[in-house]
C-alpha cells in the first residue's frame, strides 16, 4: 500500500458471535484490529476497528489520520458507512446504522444514539482537550455551540438550527448546531489552516477553529465493561 500501512484484519472464524469489541476483548482477544462483530439487534455483522488499549473494549467509529478519505458526502454514504476497513491507519466512518445498533445495546453507552435522523446525546466531559461537544466553555456562546441534542446533517439532509447548510458549509457530516465548537468531519488540513469556513477538523478548545487536528478516533464502550484480566 502506498501509505505504508499493514493490512490490519484478525478473522476469529465463525464459532461464535460478538456484539462488540468488549466482547472480543473478554473472550480474549487484546490485538487492536478489525474484527467482525455483530451487535444484538443488527441483522448483519460488519468490520470494525477494535482498540484494545487504555483498557480495552473499544469500538471505533471514526478516525482521520491522513486526508486519504472524503468526508464531504451524502446521507446514505454516513448511514452505510464508508472508508478503509482493512488498514492499520486507514480512515473511516463506521456507518450511522451500525453506530445505532452499538447504542441500542443498553443505556450503558456513554453516548446514546437515537433512531430519528441519529440524534446525539452526550455524557459527562472528562479528559484534557476541553468539552467542546456541549459548548461550556463559554455559557454565553452554548446556544449554538452546544451538540448535545441535535440530529446528524449531511451536505443533502440539512438538519441543523442554521439558515444554511453547516455540513455543506463545513464539508462534513455532523452533528451541527449554528454551526460548530466541534467537528471532527471537516477537511483534512496538517494544522493552522486559512479558509472561508472553519471546515478544517475542528476541536475548538484544544486549538481553536483555525486549526485542523492531525490525528481523530471516535470510540465508544459501554459504561459498565469490566475487563476480563484472565
Amino acid at each position: 500500500m502506498d501509505r505504508g500501512d499493514e493490512m490490519l484484519v484478525i478473522n476469529l472464524g465463525e464459532t461464535r458471535s460478538y456484539a462488540d469489541c468488549g466482547d472480543i476483548y473478554n473472550d480474549g482477544h487484546k490485538q487492536s484490529g478489525f474484527y467482525k462483530i455483530k451487535p444484538l439487534q443488527s441483522n448483519t455483522s460488519f468490520y470494525a476497528y477494535c482498540d484494545m488499549s487504555e483498557g480495552g473494549g473499544w469500538t471505533v467509529f471514526q478516525r482521520r489520520s491522513d486526508g486519504s478519505q472524503n468526508f464531504y458526502r451524502n446521507w446514505t454514504d454516513y448511514k452505510q458507512g464508508f472508508g478503509d476497513f482493512a488498514s492499520a491507519k486507514g480512515e473511516f466512518w463506521l456507518g450511522n446504522d451500525n453506530l445505532h445498533f452499538l447504542t441500542l445495546q443498553g443505556s450503558s453507552y456513554l453516548t446514546n444514539y437515537h433512531t430519528i435522523n441519529y440524534q446525539i446525546s452526550c455524557g459527562e466531559y472528562s479528559g484534557t482537550a476541553g468539552d467542546s461537544l456541549t459548548g461550556g466553555f463559554n455559557p454565553e456562546v452554548q446556544w449554538w455551540a452546544n451538540h448535545n441534542g441535535m440530529k446528524f446533517s449531511t451536505l443533502d439532509r440539512d438538519n441543523d438550527n442554521y439558515e444554511e447548510n453547516c455540513a455543506d458549509q463545513d464539508k462534513g457530516g455532523w452533528w451541527y448546531n449554528r454551526c460548530h465548537s466541534a467537528n471532527l468531519n471537516g477537511v483534512y488540513y496538517k494544522g493552522p489552516y486559512t479558509s472561508k469556513t472553519d471546515d478544517g477538523i475542528v476541536w475548538y478548545t484544544w486549538h481553536g477553529w483555525w486549526y485542523s487536528l492531525k490525528y481523530v478516533a471516535m470510540k465508544i464502550r459501554s459504561a459498565n465493561f469490566e475487563p476480563n484480566v484472565v
